[in-house]
This record gives C-alpha cells, structure tokens and sequence, in this order.
C-alpha cells in the first residue's frame, strides 16, 4: 500500500486491537527512522516518543486513560510529547551545517539569535502551544507510517497527563500531547467511517 490517496483513505481509529499481537522494537525503529523527516517549526524537532510494552507499565497507561479498552488489547501504547524548550537546542542542531561551510558563522550566530528571540519573546504560552503543535505534526505522520507498514492506530486526547507523567518519569518540561495506541484493529465490529464533511464546509479561500 504506497498509494498516497489510498493510504489516507485507509487509515481509521481503530477503537479495539486483537490482543495478543506484538510488535517488535525493530518495526517501531523503522518507523521512527521515517517519523524524523516530520516539519517542525525551525527544525527544532520538538517531539519525543514514549513506547510503552511493558505489561506493568502499560496497566498504567490503561489507568490513565480512564480503563479504556483499546489501551489494553493494543500490541503498544505511544505517549507523545513535545517539548516546551525545544528552542534552546538551537544552537546544536545548526552547528552541522555550519562545520560543514554550509552557512557562515554570521549566518549560524544569526540563526541561534532570532529563534532564542522568538521564542522568549513570545512566552511560556507560545512554548506550550508550539511543542504541542509540533508533536501532533510528528503523531500525524507517524500513523500514516504505521498503516503503510500493516499496523492500526488510534490517537487519544482521553487521558490524564499527570498520571502519564508520574509513570513514565516525564520532565516537567515536556508536554504530553497525545496517546497513540498501535496494534491489529479488530474489525469484527467495526462501524463505517463516520460522517466527513464537504469541502465547501471547512475550505475557504482569501477569507474565512
């Protein structure tokens, strides 16, 4: 399945996954080895993914979201995060091109300059919306990876991200944006996709 169309037609929330069904950290790998081309604003690549297989500390996760069984029966469940202070790494991720001659120290120190101006200039609500924003990029791509490569997946919003955060030793500067829950859907019940709208209802064009 490489049609792009047809993927993004295919892809569903799959709300129940045939337990039992593993999947192996070498898939995932391969997956995130495509998930890191995601845009992120500056190629700040805010995004940091938490896999959890761990039968303990899945069990927490399906707490967290309030028992729900698709967190349960998944083969993974994937908290992704974005991080408030992704701005400051400025500096290392542009270091590369510029020992490579690439850009100029000029350009780098100009560089580093205006996205630290940015973002502290715009404040801590601006941080927070940005490593969200950025992760639900990333999450986005990554599904679609995910159903190329054979699996289902279902974002959630449906969860307590303190209780996430206490399992899963998250910094507090890390926000949790979403949970990702991956598996084989089961689709003995599976109901048809749900209304979508035209497009002459949620497209405008040069003013809404």
């Amino acid at each position: 399945m490489n049609d792009l169309s047809t993927l993004v037609k295919a892809r569903r929330s799959a709300n129940k996954f045939i337990p039992g069904v593993e999947i192996l950290d070498k898939e995932l790998e391969e997956m995130f080895q495509l998930v890191k081309f995601a845009p992120s604003a500056f190629n700040l690549q805010h995004t940091h993914y938490v896999v959890v297989k761990d039968p303990a500390v899945k069990q927490a996760m399906y707490e967290a979201s309030g028992k729900q069984y698709k967190v349960q029966s998944a083969s993974a469940v994937i908290i992704v995060l974005g991080h408030k202070d992704a701005y400051k790494d400025v500096g290392k991720i542009n270091e590369g091109l510029m020992n490579l001659g690439i850009i100029s120290k000029q350009e780098f120190d100009a560089t580093v300059d205006s996205v630290l101006g940015f973002y502290e200039g715009r404040g801590e609500a601006f941080m927070q919306d940005e490593a969200i924003r950025n992760a639900s990029l990333s999450a986005m791509l990554f599904m679609l990876i995910a159903k190329e490569k054979g699996w289902d997946t279902c974002p959630m919003i449906g969860f307590d991200p303190d209780a996430v955060r206490s399992a899963l030793h998250v910094p507090d500067r890390y926000v949790p944006a979403m949970m990702i829950a991956i598996g084989k859907e089961d689709t003995g019940s599976q109901r048809p996709r749900g209304y979508r709208k035209p497009t002459g209802e949620f497209v405008s064009y040069n003013s809404f």
